[in-house]
């Protein structure tokens, strides 16, 4: 019975992830002679020359300016996600979940707001934001972890990739973009908070992130 985590578990992802960058290989015959000899490599033979180390300022991947990502972390990768088809999914994503939201809250007798004569009732509102807070980071959390794509995503062919190597987010990752995206958004400033997070993509470079995907390390591109 394996002890390995399943995939999106957390920790570094699986070296099968589909989804994963993988190191550049080199020009067929590179670094071997015509028997396979290593000495035509500048790196090969005993004795010669040690590669740079990986990330290094004269390795292959460059230098590091996300703390530790290569020079270009997009190459290899799909290009990025446009920030309107990014916002198109996202809205789909907040009417799926909005209903769920409403079903539950109006089952239990819970409104966004009641008013009687002495005036609202503060209480079923906040307990309707906490409901709509937990769904939301729940569907986005999941579902990101699992594929990199909410169901707005996966319709509109967009992904969610983790900046250094590509790969679909761990859950550790996926939590904490859902939190910076979705805690404000159900217990203040919904609108503003959306505005402001979600379209930050359309004014950053060179990644086209949302604030979620600042605090996350993540990037969104295009699967089609």
């Amino acid at each position: 019975m394996t002890t390995e985590p399943p995939p999106g578990s957390g920790g570094e992802p699986p070296e099968d992830d589909p989804f994963r960058k993988q190191p550049p290989q080199p020009p067929q015959g590179h670094g071997q002679g015509p028997q396979g000899s290593p000495y035509d490599s500048p790196y090969g033979g005993a004795g010669g020359q040690q590669p740079p180390p990986y990330g290094g300022a004269g390795g292959p991947y460059g230098g590091d300016p996300y703390g530790g990502y290569p020079a270009d972390p997009l190459s290899g990768m799909p290009p990025l996600a446009d920030s309107g088809r990014r916002t198109l999914a996202r809205i789909i994503d907040m009417i799926l979940v909005a209903v769920v939201v409403w079903l539950l809250t109006w089952g239990f007798g819970v409104n966004e707001y009641d008013v009687d004569g002495d005036g609202v009732e503060v209480g079923k509102s906040l307990a309707q934001s906490l409901v709509a807070a937990l769904l939301y980071i729940a569907y986005d959390t999941v579902m990101t972890a699992r594929s990199g794509r909410t169901l707005g995503k996966k319709w509109l062919g967009l992904r969610v990739a983790n900046l250094d190597n590509g790969s679909t987010p761990s859950v550790q990752t996926s939590l904490v973009r859902a939190l910076v995206l979705w805690v404000p958004f159900a217990f203040c400033c919904a609108c503003l908070w959306t505005a402001v997070c979600g379209g930050w993509s359309f004014f950053d470079k060179p990644y086209k992130q949302g604030l979620h995907d600042k605090a996350a390390k993540t990037v969104v591109v295009s699967t089609g």
